[in-house]
């Protein structure tokens, strides 16, 4: 299956340049493994080094912060999206 994916204007240099992309994949969980196997210097933009989601980092999986799922075993459907997105904190 066909997921689309975005991420930050900030993590394009992680990405060849691309905001855009699509990914093969046919669960949730493989698809975040393909992401970082396909673009592995989104890996410490992404995660810390306990392997965890970085604070500032949110991942969407259509609707949903993945952080909020049970599990990533979800087949993907066609039409599916994958979301990065960093907040940028100051004032």
């Amino acid at each position: 299956m066909e997921l689309a994916v975005s991420v930050p204007s900030l993590l394009r240099d992680c990405t060849g340049g691309k905001s855009h992309f699509t990914l093969e994949a046919d669960t949730l969980d493989h698809a975040m493994k393909r992401l970082l196997a396909d673009y592995p210097l989104l890996n410490h933009h992404i995660f810390d080094e306990a392997g965890k989601l970085r604070q500032h980092v949110l991942i969407y999986y259509n609707e949903d912060n993945i952080e909020w799922l049970e599990h990533r075993q979800i087949p993907l459907q066609v039409g599916d999206k994958l979301m990065v997105l960093q907040a940028v904190s100051g004032g």
